[in-house]
C-alpha cells in the first residue's frame, strides 16, 4: 500500500506572522460541500458459459498458423471453434485446416469459413481441442455425452497433442463419479441384448443402462453420425480400474466405441471462479 508523509520542516513562509492552520470540524459542512461516499459492488458472477468461453479463448492460444486441427464437439468445443473462425477473419491466423468430430461442428465450422478435411486425407493432426464431460486427477476423462463419441476419440488419437477445455464443474475424483452418462455407441442389431450386457459387467458399481432416446417425450432412439445407438450408463460409484472397464466393454461383440477416454489427454484447461488452471501430467 502506498503510503502518503507530510513533512513540515519543508514548509517556508516569509512573514513573522506564526504558521496557522485551520482545520474544519469533521461533522460540519458547508453549503457547497457535498458527502463523500464510496459504494462497493459485488464482482460479477460468471455463468458457465462465461467459464467455458474462458477455458476456450485459453486453449487457442497454442493455435499456431498452419495447423491441422481437430475439432471438438459439444458446447465447450463450440467456443474454441468460434474463436479459430474469428482469429481467421481477421488474419490473425492462416492457413488451418479443421478435422471436425462431428456434422454438427462441420456445419459450424463451414459458416465459419475455417477450411475443413478428413482423417483420410490428414491422418496426422497437429493439434485437437475438445470438451469433457469428466475429468479425473489423471486427466483421463469422459466424453460423448453429445453422441459423437466415436469419430471424437479417432480424431484425438491421431492428434500430436490433445488440449481438453472445461469448467471446474467436469472435475471428479474417479471416472463415472457425476453420476451421469457415460456413453458407450453400439449397433443397432440386438442393442436390448448388449444394454443388458453392459449393466451386467458393473453390477458392484450399481450401474443401470439406459438406451439413449431422442427426447422431447419421444421413445424413438437417439442415432448417431455412423447410423449406431447409444446406450448410456450410469455409476452409483466411481469406476475403479478405467483401463479394465474400458477392455471389458469393448469386448463385447456389437460395442463400437464407449466414451472412457484414457491416457489421451495431454492437457486440461479448467476454468473456475477463481480463474484458469491448466492442468498437466
Amino acid at each position: 500500500m502506498a503510503s502518503l508523509s507530510l513533512n513540515l520542516s519543508s514548509l517556508h513562509h516569509t512573514s513573522t506572522n506564526p504558521l496557522i492552520l485551520r482545520c474544519t470540524p469533521l461533522n460540519l459542512r458547508t453549503p457547497s460541500q457535498k458527502p463523500f461516499s464510496i459504494r462497493s459492488q459485488a464482482a460479477p458472477v460468471l455463468s458457465q458459459d462465461d467459464l467455458k468461453k474462458l477455458a476456450a479463448d485459453k486453449a487457442v492460444e497454442s493455435v499456431k498458423s498452419g495447423m491441422i486441427l481437430g475439432l471438438g464437439t459439444g458446447s465447450t468445443a463450440a467456443f474454441v471453434v468460434d474463436k479459430i473462425g474469428q482469429l481467421l477473419s481477421t488474419g490473425q491466423l492462416s492457413n488451418i485446416v479443421g478435422i471436425p468430430t462431428s456434422k454438427r461442428t462441420q456445419e459450424q465450422a463451414a459458416s465459419l469459413n475455417i477450411p475443413l478435411s478428413t482423417l483420410d486425407l490428414h491422418p496426422r493432426i497437429d493439434l485437437a481441442i475438445d470438451g469433457a464431460d469428466e475429468v479425473d486427477p489423471n486427466l483421463d476423462l469422459v466424453k460423448g455425452r453429445g453422441g459423437a463419441l466415436l469419430r471424437e476419440k479417432m480424431v484425438e488419437a491421431a492428434s500430436s497433442s490433445f488440449i481438453v477445455v472445461a469448467d471446474d464443474s467436469k472435475l471428479v475424483s474417479g471416472l463415472g463419479g457425476s453420476g451421469l452418462a457415460m456413453p458407450v455407441e453400439v449397433v443397432q442389431f440386438c442393442s436390448k441384448y448388449n444394454l443388458v450386457r453392459l449393466q451386467g459387467l458393473f453390477k458392484e458399481l450399481g450401474c443401470e443402462a439406459k438406451l439413449r432416446l431422442v427426447g422431447d417425450g419421444s421413445e424413438k432412439p437417439y442415432v448417431t453420425d455412423n447410423g449406431n445407438y447409444i446406450v448410456d450408463l450410469y455409476f452409483k460409484n466411481p469406476i475403479k480400474d478405467g483401463f479394465g472397464a474400458g477392455k471389458e466393454i469393448s469386448a463385447l461383440e456389437g460395442v463400437v466405441e464407449h466414451g472412457l477416454f484414457l491416457g489421451m489427454a495431454t492437457s486440461v484447461i479448467i476454468a473456475g471462479k477463481t480463474g484458469i488452471e491448466v492442468m498437466t501430467k
